[in-house]
């Protein structure tokens, strides 16, 4: 399902706009990262970490941050959302996805630093995985959270995701998308080329 070139990530970028116009940069995490990612969780509230891992943690275990930082790896990616705070690049959110193309599907989770909550970031970061989602050839796109975590709940019924009772577990619930852009509808220009890419690539097109 996927056509990324993992080699070449950079070209993968893209910008993104808070309500007050502020340029946020999305892009995939790099090695580089490491410290940045792990500061990034160790600086979120006790709930909003419990909230992104269903748990209480304190930072990233050791093989969690490894799953983070292997980009690609089992077709799970991870972004993050960065501008410039103090001439420092910064994270202040991150999102992390999975393909699946036994069900032609994406499975997301995300978050934003509580103290850059309220700009806009998490409706744009959202959109921005439609993008993703489309651009890879998923059908439907999908998240989990705690019935206790209304904001992302929120988030999700205002993104236009509806809502269903987890399987598993009661303490959650899980939220879905269907995805029909067409690739020349896609509206994030890097995402765009992708799907026209893979169109372009398909046995339909060269039939």
């Amino acid at each position: 399902m996927s056509t990324l070139r993992l080699e070449d990530l950079n070209q993968y970028s893209d910008v993104l706009r808070t309500r007050q116009g502020e340029a946020i940069n999305v892009r995939f995490v790099e090695p580089r990262d490491t410290e940045e990612l792990q500061h990034y969780f160790r600086s979120l509230t006790t709930r909003s970490r419990y909230n992104r891992f269903f748990g209480a943690i304190s930072e990233l275990p050791k093989g969690l941050l490894s799953e983070f930082l292997d980009v690609g790896a089992r077709d799970r990616f991870t972004v993050v959302a960065t501008r410039m705070v103090d001439g420092f690049e910064t994270i202040v959110a991150e999102a992390r996805y999975a393909l699946h193309a036994e069900t032609s599907t994406l499975e997301f989770g995300l978050s934003v630093d509580d103290r850059w909550q309220g700009h806009g970031i998490a409706t744009a970061l959202m959109k921005n995985l439609e993008c993703r989602a489309a651009a890879l050839g998923t059908e439907r796109m999908f998240g989990e959270t705690l019935r206790s975590n209304e904001t992302m709940i929120s988030l999700a019924r205002k993104s236009g995701f509806a809502f269903v009772n987890h399987p598993d577990d009661w303490k959650l619930v899980r939220f879905d998308k269907e995805i029909s852009l067409a690739p020349k509808d896609v509206p994030c220009a890097s995402w765009r080329l992708v799907a026209l890419s893979r169109q372009a690539d398909s046995p339909s097109a060269t039939a």
